[in-house]
């Protein structure tokens, strides 16, 4: 696997550094509270994937577009025990305290946690996200020249079964949240309407990313899963404003309904906010549906069925 990475600035190579020394700074104090064996838990490598690693990342958050690519990490470690995400809470809490409170790092950083099984797994089966990890990632940290398995493209029937059955699965679930949303709207029930309208969010993240990839993390947070999404189609950092203070506080304000909307007495939202929230929202089930029936078309195509 490539370790190269002089084709990012060296701010950007300093940065990495420090996630990765952060990642096992948290780790370390997990395995010191851990029993039975995790406490033989290690990590094998932590890879870097995603527009960074291709060198095609974008670093403009004071222009009109307002974006930034985040880092995108894999940590795969010797223990499936170990890929639970609440192991990794405290982890998660530190890489967003040292972007947003210290300012020790720039650029956000996101990291998904997985088994050396699990990645050889998916390799075997074919499932693009891991494909282009192998193919493009680079390694900040291994702790053995053992390389991933060899990757086996699936067959083009096989790739448009999975890609269909995905996108008739998770799309008209993401609309039946959204009907609930509107429903709930309309009855005046806002907290109720604000986690509807969060799971429907997240089930249209959801769906283009396997359709996509052919995975999805198992996570709720819809920043990270639009982190991704966004780096797969471009068309998609529109739809929700990074430039404007309080479209993004909107937003955050989406992200938190999972939990906050259902279990806090102090969180709030207005018809108002609801209103605007599901009208991006509607246009992202829109550009998902166009989104996935384009990728569809291509596998069809090569399958030789359409």
């Amino acid at each position: 696997m490539k370790t190269d990475l002089s084709h990012l600035p060296p701010a950007k190579q300093r940065e990495l550094a420090r996630v990765v020394q952060f990642l096992f700074e948290e780790f370390a104090d997990m395995i010191v509270m851990a029993e039975g064996k995790r406490k033989a838990g290690r990590i094998l490598k932590v890879i870097l994937f995603g527009s960074h690693a291709r060198g095609k990342y974008v670093d403009e958050p004071h222009t009109a577009k307002g974006y930034m690519s985040d880092f995108d990490l894999l940590v795969i470690v010797n223990q499936q025990d170990l890929t639970d995400k609440d192991l990794w809470h405290n982890a998660e809490e530190r890489l967003i305290r040292e972007t947003q409170a210290t300012k020790v790092l720039r650029t956000p950083a996101n990291f998904i946690v997985h088994s050396l099984k699990e990645v050889n797994d998916a390799l075997a089966q074919g499932r693009y996200f891991f494909m282009d990890i192998a193919r493009d990632g680079i390694a900040l940290y291994q702790s053995s020249d053992t390389e991933l398995h060899k990757p086996k493209p699936k067959e083009p029937t096989d790739a448009l079964e999975m890609a269909q059955e995905y996108f008739e699965t998770w799309y008209p679930s993401a609309g039946e949240f959204f009907d609930d949303f509107r429903s709930n709207l309309d009855r005046g029930r806002f907290n109720k309407a604000a986690f509807e309208l969060h799971q429907a969010t997240e089930r249209l993240y959801h769906c283009l990313l396997l359709v996509l990839t052919f995975y999805t993390p198992h996570r709720h947070n819809i920043a990270f899963l639009r982190s991704l999404a966004d780096k797969l189609d471009l068309r998609l950092v529109g739809i929700w404003p990074r430039d404007d203070r309080k479209a993004r506080a909107l937003f955050t304000k989406l992200r938190d309904a999972y939990v906050k909307a259902r279990y806090s007495k102090h969180y709030a939202v207005t018809a108002e906010e609801l209103e605007w929230l599901g009208a991006r929202v509607e246009e992202l089930g829109t550009l998902v549906h166009s989104v996935c029936s384009e990728r569809i078309a291509e596998l069809k195509k090569t399958a030789g069925t359409l």
